[in-house]
């Protein structure tokens, strides 16, 4: 196995509608909100966590291609829960392009995980020529008694339409003695992962509107434009 080339896709995320990936707040102050959004410690500005974009394109890809993994309970047959895709197969698309365990990728010989997502961060173009004062909104959302119909509200923090982040995606193509031509068949694969994130949506409360974004000025590491598929 070696490495051949390495791939790269850089571009903007348009944020479409509110977008919410929350950061967790364990210790809630009085008037303070419930679910506020990850900010950057250093300046307090939003940004898009790898992690976030890299584990909803694999769970999207993983039921694009049917490759996710059943946990059964041993005394019913029933299946308790979905897990992700660890089944190591060195013709796994999932395994091979976002890694498994180290013992599957060893026994193997996959090789290491081909793509890396970085964080992405606010627009300089954009920031510079807003005239927001902030890229974040407070959105409130109620829980309704059944019973005595009574609303209950709950705060959480949104990152507020048309907000520009910037992508950086690595791939990496070994040749594992075809030429690297299963990992240049695979980013393909990943470019209709990056389509059917636009279709779906990115963060929390997307059945509810929120997290709906799009991909745009996309360009390889030569400069050329990256198309992703429109149909799929």
């Amino acid at each position: 196995m070696k490495l051949k080339k390495i791939k790269k896709i850089t571009g903007k995320l348009i944020v479409k509608t509110g977008l919410h990936i929350g950061a967790g707040n364990d210790n809630l102050e009085i008037g303070g909100m419930d679910n506020p959004v990850v900010r950057n410690p250093i300046n307090g500005e939003p940004y898009i966590p790898g992690s976030s974009l890299k584990g909803k394109i694999r769970y999207l890809l993983e039921w694009d291609n049917g490759k996710f993994g059943l946990k059964i309970d041993k005394n019913t047959g029933e299946i308790k829960s979905y897990e992700p895709c660890d089944c190591g197969e060195p013709d796994c698309i999932i395994c091979r392009i976002f890694g498994t365990s180290n013992t599957k990728t060893r026994k193997n010989d996959l090789g290491p995980t081909r793509v890396i997502f970085r964080d992405a961060f606010l627009n300089k173009d954009f920031v510079n020529n807003s005239e927001l004062d902030s890229f974040i909104e407070e959105k409130y959302e109620n829980t309704i008694d059944r019973v005595t119909a009574k609303a209950n509200p709950r705060s959480m923090e949104r990152v507020v339409p048309e907000t520009v982040f910037d992508i950086e995606i690595i791939y990496k193509v070994y040749d594992c003695g075809d030429g690297g031509k299963k990992d240049e068949d695979y980013f393909e694969k990943l470019k209709r992962g990056l389509r059917l994130l636009e279709l779906d949506y990115l963060g929390g409360g997307g059945s509810r509107g929120n997290g709906k974004i799009k991909f745009e000025e996309l360009k390889d590491e030569e400069g050329k434009e990256i198309t992703l598929p429109e149909k799929l």
